[in-house]
């Protein structure tokens, strides 16, 4: 009845979408704490997508679809969601600006580079290590750094926030080896996740 795949191995997926369109809604109404909420849901989302979807019986054509959905997913969720979150903070200067130019550009530049390997090799091998810092950790990195705005002045967080986005957009196109959470790590992730969640949620 419909044009796409619709089954399990998508549905994290899917549900870090709807969180990332929410999480915009949020940085409109300048509610930068539920944008931040959303934007943790999305990490979460996209952090177990892909063992989900490795669990599922799939065909090629789900896979392929599996890597396309993926990817568009990170725009809106890692990419569109972070921007808004920073123009709903009110950085929106001729460098701010900028600086959302050069990292939509670094990320979507990694997308494609990494969507272009994963089709040659034809699948969606688990890797030992990323080159490059992944889109996702975005996520936790615009999260946590958001907390020195409870520590230092407006105009200082102002300025470190809009460099650190400069930074992460240098990294994901960056040649060096990440190492990937794998194990154990995923718990933590997910702990941290809860735990900087109530801290939004109870800190003010």
């Amino acid at each position: 009845m419909f044009i796409g795949k619709y089954n399990k191995s998508v549905i994290l997926t899917y549900i870090g979408i709807a969180a990332a369109v929410l999480g915009i809604y949020f940085s409109f109404v300048k509610n930068i704490r539920y944008t931040l909420l959303c934007l943790i849901i999305c990490g979460v989302c996209d952090l177990f997508d892909g063992a989900v979807a490795r669990k599922c019986k799939r065909t090629e054509e789900e896979k392929l679809f599996g890597i396309e959905i993926d990817s568009l997913a990170d725009i809106m969720n890692f990419v569109a969601l972070p921007i808004a979150i920073f123009c709903g903070m009110g950085l929106t200067s001729l460098y701010n600006i900028i600086i959302y130019v050069v990292y939509a550009l670094a990320a979507v530049t990694r997308l494609a580079y990494f969507n272009v390997n994963a089709k040659k090799s034809g699948t969606e091998t688990p890797l030992k290590y990323y080159t490059g810092l992944p889109v996702t950790f975005s996520a936790l990195i615009f999260t946590i750094f958001w907390f020195l705005n409870f520590y230092i002045s407006e105009e200082s967080f102002n300025v470190v926030y809009s460099l650190l986005m400069l930074v992460v957009a240098l990294l994901f196109v960056l040649k060096i080896k990440v190492p990937k959470p794998k194990g154990a790590a995923y718990v933590v992730f997910a702990l941290i996740a809860v735990a900087v969640s109530c801290f939004i949620i109870f800190s003010g």
